[in-house]
């Protein structure tokens, strides 16, 4: 094996022990490199440790640098690791402190850095449970159209709820504007509750008690949904001639191609 070949083993590969014991090392370090920048952001330790945090920035920078070039280097397909998922992110996670020579502040920007301990999904092999993940976006997709249903019928709630509490409320109450009502609308009935805005007379209490209320519902309802269409997904046999789901638990034939289940 040349350099190159052995460098893709242990930096691309994941079922090797060097592959994995290199994953590991590199979460670590990413860690490790988020933590410093947290930190960096809390101005008492910043103010006692601001060269030791700078020095510990560009040595993770200098790292993930040399890191970055070797997959560079190394990669079977350079253009595809360039634009990949993966890809990106390794530049994003450096260029930042690059760019802070130039423009002060950007540093912060290197907290990008903990999108890359997704890598620890190579060395658990949670890739394995890839039926899984795949039933769920199905579960997604399936449920998409009445979800989408329920939220423009949620949206329309919101603008109705909002115009009443702007002509019950009124300026002088904080309620400036239909939009602002909306936004009123959406924090109460999500059950967030900021307060910054709040009726005073009792007929808007009154309907904003009926709004609270409601929430409840909001919550439930896409909950119920997405869970419908997971049960579905298990408990559904999959053809294995022509590979349609959706049969009954109890189905022996495929309704679609006729081929036995």
């Amino acid at each position: 094996m040349t350099l190159k070949d052995k460098l893709n083993d242990i930096i691309f590969g994941y079922s090797t022990p060097g592959g994995r014991a290199f994953d590991l090392c590199l979460i670590i370090a990413i860690v490790v490199s988020v933590v410093a920048v947290m930190l960096d952001s809390v101005a008492p330790i910043h103010h006692q440790w601001k060269v030791e945090l700078a020095a510990a920035e560009w040595f993770f920078t200098g790292l993930f640098t040399l890191e970055y070039l070797a997959r560079f280097y190394c990669a079977q397909n350079r253009w595809r690791y360039l634009f990949s998922f993966y890809g990106l992110v390794d530049l994003l996670s450096i260029i930042p402190t690059y760019l802070a020579l130039l423009v002060p502040g950007a540093s912060t920007l290197l907290i990008v850095r903990i999108l890359r301990v997704l890598r620890v999904f190579r060395i658990l092999k949670l890739m394995e449970y890839s039926n899984a993940s795949q039933r769920l976006v199905q579960a997604i997709i399936q449920s998409g159209p009445k979800i989408f249903v329920f939220f423009a019928s949620l949206l329309g709630l919101v603008t109705v709820f909002g115009a009443l509490m702007y002509l019950i409320e009124g300026p002088e109450n904080g309620f400036t504007s239909i939009p602002r009502s909306m936004y009123w609308a959406i924090v109460t009935m999500t059950t967030v509750g900021y307060g910054d805005i709040s009726p005073h007379t009792p007929l808007g209490q009154a309907l904003a008690s009926v709004v609270m209320l409601l929430g409840y519902s909001v919550i439930a309802v896409p909950t119920g949904i997405l869970t419908n269409e997971l049960a579905k997904q298990r408990y559904s046999k999959t053809c294995p001639s022509c590979g349609r789901e959706g049969h009954e638990p109890d189905s022996r034939f495929c309704r679609h191609c006729g081929a036995r289940l």
